[in-house]
């Protein structure tokens, strides 16, 4: 009976070290994935900005002259 008690408590140790290690990697998980969506906003936000190119579009084009 002993040895079955610490057999247990062995494995709730650690099963508790492994449920501590994987709240670590969720909560840096989580930080590194908020960053990216701020760092996607402001990317967003530089192309929503961005000056129209010089290059007209097919539309504005006159026609070659072989038309």
């Amino acid at each position: 009976m002993d040895e079955q008690l610490i057999d247990l408590q062995t494995r709730l140790a650690f099963q508790e070290d492994n449920i501590g290690e994987i709240n670590r990697t969720l909560a840096t998980q989580a930080n590194e994935i908020r960053e990216l969506r701020l760092e996607i906003d402001a990317l967003k936000r530089q192309v929503r900005t961005l000056t129209p190119s010089n290059i007209a579009s097919e539309a504005e084009e006159t026609p070659p002259p072989h038309y």
